[in-house]
Formats: C-alpha cells, sequence, structure tokens
C-alpha cells in the first residue's frame, strides 16, 4: 500500500489533490485552519530530485520548474503544501 492509500484511508472524507508524478515526494498531511482543510506536504527536494533523475533536467531547470509549474500552481484551498527540507539532507 502506497503512502498515499493509506492517506486515504486515514482521511475517507477529505478530498484531497496529489501532485501528479511526485508519489515518492509524499511527506504526509497538513491541516489548514484558517479553510478548515487537510491537505497532503510534499517535500521540495525529492521532487527537485524527481526532476532531475526522471526528466532529465538540470538542477537549475528542475528549480525553475518546479518553482513555476508545480508549487506555483495554485489549485484551490486543497492545493497541496511543498516543504523545504533541503536543509535537512545529509
Amino acid at each position: 500500500m502506497t503512502k498515499l492509500e493509506q492517506i486515504v484511508e486515514w482521511y475517507p472524507d477529505e478530498e484531497l489533490l496529489s501532485a501528479d508524478g511526485f508519489e515518492d515526494c509524499l511527506i504526509g498531511v497538513n491541516y489548514d485552519m484558517r479553510t478548515s482543510v487537510h491537505r497532503l506536504v510534499y517535500s521540495r527536494a525529492k521532487c527537485i530530485k524527481v526532476l532531475v533523475f526522471r526528466d532529465k533536467m538540470s538542477f537549475e531547470e528542475a528549480v525553475e520548474y518546479f518553482d513555476f509549474n508545480v508549487e506555483g500552481a495554485y489549485v484551490g484551498e486543497r492545493t497541496p503544501v511543498f516543504v523545504d527540507d533541503e536543509i535537512f539532507e545529509e
């Protein structure tokens, strides 16, 4: 069972929006108190690594693409959250 499947099972009544193609980058769930909705949380660093290795982008291209097309894509109050966790990478 994938992490996304587990989360959907834990939150059966929530409409969760996922970031297509970044399933392995999923960290967990966030509750937004302002909007009273749950949102999926992804690792920004892992998403960029996916773009570099899967899509064969340079690091700079991947960051630019991610910033504009993934993180910058607002799809409503359930838009996924991307955590800048690269400072914790070893």
